[in-house]
């Protein structure tokens, strides 16, 4: 399974990549030559030594596939990378917000140390789709979240390792806002929106050009798009009053009304 690469630091060169190839490759065709990549990227403020470094490096990682065509090179979007995507369109685009009274997926397991490396993916990858620790060995994410679960129990062969419980909303001794904020890291949480929203904000409105939509609109998507899948849209009642999660969802749809289209022509133009 080809995995998004969540290492990577939003604003870096090879995360710009991964973000123009989910967000505009794919309705391009899902074919580029090296030389339109290379100036795609130097549109994003990358320069050509830096661009080639990136496509390696995504390169290697499975998400494109050199292919010849009319006789240039290019890349192409791995086939086997496209469900991540999919499911990466789903978490960035259709954020979903807990109810108070949607159920709950907990997940129990219990990994021999014998396979103590399959133990740390599992928790890492949990940990990157928004499941929070309530005990070693014992972690939550809302009930929505149990197909990405699952998918990621039978890819690391831990199926017969853990049980899934729908259940309804946890019982703790303390309010539901302090078992959360101890369950996940808000703080991390926080500071992702807020970074988000202060350097964003000025965005909204007409660019001067398509190129410029283009520029502004992948940079604040290749920010937006970590967001979603660590933060799992926790109810209210498990949030800060002042949790600035709505603010910050709001913000990224009016960037995407004011910028997706134009960007799009700029991609579809700089790709001829």
């Amino acid at each position: 399974m080809i995995l998004d690469d969540f290492d990577s630091r939003p604003g870096s060169a090879t995360s710009l990549l991964r973000t123009f190839v989910g967000s505009q490759l794919r309705q391009l065709g899902g074919w580029i030559s090296s030389a339109h990549l290379v100036r795609i990227l130097e549109a994003l403020g990358v320069p050509a030594n830096g661009a080639r470094s990136a496509i390696a490096r995504v390169k290697s990682k499975g998400l494109l596939l050199p292919e010849m065509v009319n006789g240039q090179q290019g890349y192409r979007v791995n086939v086997e990378a496209v469900p991540m995507l999919e499911s990466g369109d789903r978490r960035i685009f259709s954020f979903r917000q807990q109810r108070e009274d949607d159920p709950w997926c907990l997940i129990s397991f219990s990994i021999p140390e014998s396979r103590r490396d399959a133990r740390h993916q599992l928790r890492r990858r949990l940990g990157w789709i928004g499941c929070g620790t309530v005990a070693t060995g014992l972690w939550i994410c809302p009930a929505h979240l149990k197909a990405e679960v699952l998918s990621i129990l039978d890819d690391l062969d831990l199926s017969d390792c853990a049980t899934l419980f729908i259940a309804g909303r946890p019982e703790a001794n303390r309010p539901f806002a302090d078992a959360a904020a101890q369950w996940w890291d808000l703080d991390r949480l926080r500071e992702l929106h807020e970074r988000f929203l202060a350097q964003h904000s000025a965005l909204v409105g007409p660019a001067s050009s398509d190129a410029e939509a283009f520029a502004c609109y992948i940079h604040a998507l290749d920010q937006w798009r970590v967001i979603p899948y660590l933060d799992p849209g926790l109810p209210n009642s498990a949030l800060p009053a002042d949790w600035p999660g709505q603010a910050s969802l709001d913000l990224f749809g009016r960037i995407s009304r004011s910028l997706a289209a134009r960007a799009h022509a700029f991609a579809r133009a700089s790709s001829k």
